[in-house]
């Protein structure tokens, strides 16, 4: 499996590390899940939205 690196503010990841010790889940599983639902409704979204949705993404890992 590869490895990423990236950025983001210390909160937005005390929010995630919250969230997966209430999941019972690790940090990376969490963030996997989120891309995957982020690619499944992205992939149903018309094209125009796309840069809309690329935006929030950025933010979110900001």
């Amino acid at each position: 499996m590869a490895r990423i690196l990236i950025s983001m503010k210390d909160g937005f990841l005390k929010t995630i590390d919250k969230m997966a010790l209430k999941e019972q889940r690790s940090r990376s599983e969490l963030v996997r899940e989120a891309l995957r639902e982020y690619i499944k409704k992205s992939s149903r979204v018309k094209p125009k939205n796309a840069d809309k949705n690329a935006s929030i993404l950025e933010n979110l890992l900001d």
